[in-house]
């Protein structure tokens, strides 16, 4: 899902998120394994659009994998990336195309809300469009339904937030 903060306090207008703690409260990850994979630096994040899976590298040819939501048919997107912000219970405002196609939608969920679709946490991408994030919708996993970005159990991206910084290389493959 393509995604745009807002702010809720008088922060300064460039901030366009709500942060709702200072940290990642570790948490068991769901769904992510440690498979055997190459080809990438440690510390890179690398999303297989086709396979539906995200790759955190580990080095010594490894990788921790999680199952991940992708875009849809016509929303996927390939390229080089990095993450330049990370963000816990983010407010989640949905873009202009989400709001077209979904017009009842609200103009602001607060973060924390069980309707917020960007879930427990959301790292954005560089180019502001796209972000690694949670779900309020976990059965979604596995499948093409997003409109770009990569979609998580909330579980697994407490677990990856913890585990890369802002500046972290993400490479998106089809």
């Amino acid at each position: 899902m393509s995604y745009a903060f807002r702010s809720l306090g008088a922060a300064s207008a460039a901030l366009c998120l709500v942060i709702a703690g200072a940290a990642a409260v570790p948490q068991p990850a769901a769904a992510r394994e440690v498979v055997a994979f190459n080809g990438y630096s440690a510390g890179t994040i690398v999303v297989k659009t086709s396979e539906r899976r995200l790759y955190y590298v580990m080095g010594n040819g490894q990788a921790l994998r999680y199952p991940v939501g992708v875009g849809k048919a016509g929303k996927q997107w390939s390229g080089t990336s990095y993450i330049d912000g990370k963000h816990l219970h983010p407010a989640w405002s949905p873009p202009a195309e989400v709001k077209r196609d979904n017009p009842r939608l609200p103009d602001l969920i607060p973060g924390g809300s069980p309707r917020n679709p960007m879930g427990v946490a959301a790292m954005t991408l560089s180019g502001g469009q796209y972000a690694i994030h949670g779900t309020n919708v976990p059965s979604s996993i596995g499948g093409f339904v997003s409109y770009g970005c990569i979609r998580m159990y909330n579980q697994d991206i407490a677990d990856l937030f913890g585990r890369v910084n802002v500046g972290t290389a993400v490479v998106v493959t089809r």
